[in-house]
């Protein structure tokens, strides 16, 4: 069985940073793209960032774009987001994403991924 695991999560003040990680397993040979999304109350579920797995591009949502930070080990079948300047805006569960055919424009599209984990809270405040 394949699993994706988030992990990372906690609570911070807004300022600080955090680093969300997610052991991929097998997705990093059977996926063309991973990403993490998040969900806040009341609001629908995001994309934040994505990055193509063969090539390492990568794609942000304007709301995170200069702050966050999406990569990957291929080595140790990892994929990180890299929070900086965190604000309480960005209070949410993260979810990592991988999907099996990606397509351009779609990067940020929810339902372009097949496989998710659990989510890991993130929780900044003022």
């Amino acid at each position: 069985q394949v699993q994706l695991v988030e992990s990372g999560g906690g609570s911070v003040q807004a300022g600080g940073s955090l680093k969300l990680s997610c052991a991929a397993s097998t997705f990093m040979d059977t996926s063309n793209a991973l990403a993490w999304f998040r969900q806040a109350p009341g609001k629908e579920r995001e994309g934040v960032a994505a990055i193509y797995v063969g090539g390492g591009v990568t794609f942000y949502a304007d709301s995170v774009k200069g702050r966050f930070t999406i990569s990957q080990d291929k080595a140790k079948k990892m994929v990180y987001l890299q929070m900086d300047s965190l604000k309480p805006e960005d209070t949410a569960m993260y979810y990592c994403a991988a999907g099996r055919a990606v397509i351009v424009f779609r990067e940020l599209s929810d339902d372009e991924y097949g496989a998710w984990g659990q989510g890991t809270q993130v929780t900044v405040s003022s």
